[in-house]
């Protein structure tokens, strides 16, 4: 999990318009995170806590969990989900599950790199983040 500490900054998207889509977000939803260049922090506490904060202009999101226990995820376009991360092969896995629909967000760390792969059935979206000094 140590390699995926720190500040990320969002280089590019490809497809991510469409990952919206499926996901069921807004119009209005998708023109503002089309724009958004979110940071990621990612931060380790006590009692292997992990925290997420996804800075931008238009909206800070934070979430807490601890890996392999589900909770309860409130995301940035107000969906309630049931989301797990978990560790697998080095690259920190994220499911979240609402009303009968499920979506994964695949984080990999790359060199410099964190490439964050966003499926939602048959629609992927590649985020790729650079580390911030």
């Amino acid at each position: 999990m140590e390699q995926f500490v720190g500040k990320w900054k969002l280089i590019n998207s490809e497809n991510f318009d469409e990952y919206m889509k499926a996901v069921g977000m807004s119009f209005a939803t998708r023109q503002v995170g089309n724009m958004t260049k979110p940071n990621l922090v990612i931060s380790m506490g006590d009692g292997g806590l992990i925290n997420i904060k996804a800075q931008s202009t238009f909206k800070t999101t934070e979430i807490n969990f601890k890996l392999d226990e589900e909770f309860d995820e409130t995301t940035v376009d107000d969906r309630k989900t049931k989301t797990l991360f978990t560790m697998d092969n080095g690259k920190l896995m994220q499911k979240q599950m609402w009303d009968g629909k499920e979506t994964t967000i695949e984080r990999d760390v790359q060199g410099t790199k964190l490439v964050a792969k966003c499926v939602m059935g048959d629609v992927v979206a590649v985020r790729n983040y650079e580390k911030d000094a």
